[in-house]
């Protein structure tokens, strides 16, 4: 069996709801997202998911990600792994794009960077840890972590650049599988959110 990766984003927090660039600062979920975990390990643990029983499970150590690791029923099971945190934005870290934009108005992220914290190419080599280590054994693998990152991750799974995530929109609490199709590196689903639409 080839190896997929499920990939879970963590629920919302105050920063994620206002849009505002959440690296490294560890600020906990709201109650919606807490809620949104609990449904999204709903889910994982019913047909055709079943609990995941055998699938090695990982988790960025930033306390939204770990949190929603753990309310989804999948805590214990988790190791926290620096790889998967989130892009460290340097002075933009808290700001919003209106904010930069209001100093910087052709500002795009996917293409300009963030000043004083890491590149693109930089993120891109963490996500390429998580592919290597994804793809490493016979066995699917579950990771927990942020927007930007698992961006990267899908766009890096597709072996396309890393800006690619540009275009691979990820919601909070959403569900997306990476695998194959015709021995080829694929989407089987992105941005699922079913579990939180009832």
């Amino acid at each position: 069996m080839a190896p997929r990766i499920l990939l879970a984003r963590h629920g919302q927090t105050e920063w994620s709801l206002l849009g505002k660039h959440t690296g490294r600062t560890d600020i906990p979920l709201l109650e919606e997202g807490r809620r949104g975990a609990k449904l999204l390990g709903e889910r994982l643990h019913r047909a055709p998911w079943s609990g995941l029983e055998g699938v090695e499970v990982r988790t960025s150590p930033l306390v939204r990600a770990a949190e929603t690791c753990a309310l989804a029923g999948f805590g214990e099971r988790a190791t926290g792994w620096d790889a998967l945190m989130e892009w460290d934005y340097g002075a933009y870290e808290g700001l919003a794009p209106a904010d930069i934009h209001a100093e910087r108005p052709d500002w795009f992220i996917w293409r300009d960077g963030v000043p004083g914290g890491e590149t693109l190419s930089e993120l891109g080599a963490r996500a390429d840890e998580v592919v290597e280590w994804a793809r490493s054994a016979d066995r699917d693998v579950l990771v927990f972590a942020h927007g930007h990152i698992l961006r990267v991750l899908g766009a890096r799974w597709l072996d396309m650049d890393p800006s690619f995530a540009a275009r691979i929109k990820l919601d909070p609490t959403s569900l997306s599988v990476l695998g194959w199709a015709y021995g080829a590196p694929a989407m089987e689903r992105w941005n699922d959110t079913a579990h939180l639409e009832g």
